[in-house]
């Protein structure tokens, strides 16, 4: 059981308290969406970020947003809380949003009810990792490539069959693929691959998550070129590099593809220079 307390609708509550229905539209259908971010020394890193993609997948889901749900509101929630529970020095936060409760798939209003959870995070997330992860694709689900294929939804599905599947097969991360069978995303990462020192990693229209840190590197002027371009699981495992992101764990690079090895040279440096400043 969470211990602390966690905020629903800007009221602190004991984290083991019960305090969502059988009505709970997100219970029901996985009516909503989520972020997960990061906070380091008191800030939310890529606040900016975080509360854009917030609002992007609110309006694709045609949520009635308030005037008052701004940025600012956004950040001050989620540091109030951190406060409460002693979290302020390094913490993973979750921001779930979900549909006011009523109807059966057509809602009976679009207000937006919200639950902040936050949970103390070891310092070693911002190390990278020592031993690459050991990477394959999950095979028992395909992911669409729409207009709300890029929202973190609350209908997980797909992501929790898959990281079912890496622990039964003791695989550290899966790939997810889409309907076309090239690579979307994993279970909770974005995927780049090195290839002749260009880096590249799907569009969206691929039908991955629209990662916070996957955009952040996107938009970043770094010391090697980036690409956007569908990837096949033969360029999985025909890449010099495998590296995931998202925004709590930073960069982690892939040891092993299949019968493929992989080194971290470029991960390494990616890393330096992005979380010097502990990002």
């Amino acid at each position: 059981m969470q211990v602390g307390f966690l905020c629903y609708n800007g009221k602190f509550f004991p984290a083991g308290d019960p305090i969502l229905t059988a009505d709970n539209r997100s219970f029901r259908y996985g009516d909503g969406c989520f972020e997960t971010l990061r906070v380091y020394q008191g800030k939310v890193l890529l606040s900016d970020l975080h509360f854009e993609r917030l609002m992007a997948s609110l309006n694709l889901l045609h949520f009635d947003v308030p005037p008052y749900f701004s940025k600012d509101f956004f950040i001050t929630q989620i540091l109030d809380l951190c406060h409460k529970n002693g979290h302020t020095d390094i913490a993973r936060v979750r921001f779930s949003v979900f549909r006011s409760e009523g109807g059966l798939y057509e809602p009976v209003n679009n207000t937006p009810n919200y639950i902040i959870q936050v949970w103390e995070l070891n310092k070693s997330v911002l190390e990278l990792n020592e031993v690459g992860l050991v990477l394959d694709v999950f095979p028992d689900a395909r992911k669409s490539s729409d207009k709300f294929s890029s929202i973190k939804s609350n209908n997980c599905l797909p992501y929790v069959m898959a990281a079912m599947y890496a622990k039964q097969h003791r695989l550290n991360e899966v790939v997810l693929l889409n309907q076309y069978g090239r690579v979307a995303d994993s279970t909770i990462a974005n995927i780049f691959i090195v290839h002749d020192n260009t880096i590249y990693t799907p569009p969206l229209s691929e039908g991955g998550v629209c990662g916070v840190m996957r955009k952040h590197l996107l938009k970043t002027e770094l010391p090697f070129k980036i690409e956007e371009k569908p990837l096949t699981v033969d360029d999985l495992e025909n890449a010099d590099e495998i590296f995931l992101t998202n925004a709590v764990q930073g960069i982690r690079w892939v040891g092993v593809f299949r019968d493929t090895s992989y080194g971290n040279a470029t991960a390494a440096i990616l890393h330096e220079v992005l979380f010097d400043g502990k990002l």
